[in-house]
């Protein structure tokens, strides 16, 4: 049986002005496949993913999302069909805990009110299903933290689970690792492939550290001056030649 594709772009282009930053890229996400995009510093990778999850209206192409044209559709209603996003900076409700900032994309995913937030005990099945998440991505034993109060590294695995909550079928991660430590770095790693291969979840992530993309993606794509430079498994794409110039030092530091 062939594999399914979750996300197509079709001649996707983009310009702020008469400055393009997309020109033409065209790919394809398989279901279930950890698929990682990459590209030198101004290659266009936050503006595709601005682009694929509603945050812009390309001037050009066309974006297909688990066989619907979401083309120029805003994120609020693209969130609902399925596909979420983390962002390089964190982006959690600081001032709740860990347990409820979960508890907002339950309630909205199951169509509930936020007064589940200060009666717990009336919401004990979303209160299940967000114990759930949280313990997937390993913070069961922070839930009634509040959340300003955990470090950095703890932040972002908040904002997955917020995405996980919503039930997606597909996660844009946008720099994953950014700004953690090595032990952070680590634990980002196992918890991306943990649930890359358990939750049913397609994973789509763009990430500077070659390290982190050689550890977990099965496919690579390239951006370069807003084109798609190169494609292929990780061994194909660490001895590339365009891609090694493409990275200024001649070699993928991997």
């Amino acid at each position: 049986m062939a594999t399914r594709n979750i996300l197509i772009v079709e001649n996707l282009h983009h310009q702020f002005g008469k400055f393009k930053v997309l020109s033409g890229i065209s790919l394809e996400v398989p279901e279930g496949r950890l698929t990682a995009l990459i590209g030198p510093n101004g290659a266009g990778k936050t503006t595709f993913y601005n682009v694929i999850s509603g945050k812009y209206v390309p001037t050009g192409g066309k974006v297909i999302f688990d066989g619907i044209d979401i083309t120029g559709m805003p994120a609020y209603k693209i969130a609902p069909l399925g596909l979420m996003r983390s962002f390089q900076i964190t982006n959690i409700f600081l001032k709740l805990s860990v347990l409820e900032n979960v508890l907002v994309p339950l309630a909205l995913h199951y169509g509930k009110t936020f007064s589940c937030l200060t009666s717990l005990g009336k919401e004990k099945s979303l209160a299940e299903k967000a114990m759930v998440i949280l313990d997937q991505v390993g913070l069961k034993d922070r839930a009634f933290r509040p959340a300003f109060e955990l470090p950095y590294g703890d932040k972002r695995l908040v904002e997955i689970a917020i995405a996980l909550a919503r039930r997606p079928k597909l996660v844009l991660l946008d720099e994953p690792t950014a700004g953690m430590n090595p032990e952070e770095t680590e634990r980002m790693i196992l918890l991306i492939r943990n649930l890359s291969r358990e939750s049913g979840t397609t994973f789509f992530l763009t990430e500077h550290d070659m390290k982190v993309v050689f550890s977990v993606a099965q496919y690579i794509f390239v951006l370069h001056q807003g084109e798609l430079l190169a494609e292929g498994k990780p061994s194909e794409i660490r001895e590339n030649k365009a891609v090694k110039e493409a990275y200024l030092g001649g070699a993928l530091d991997a």
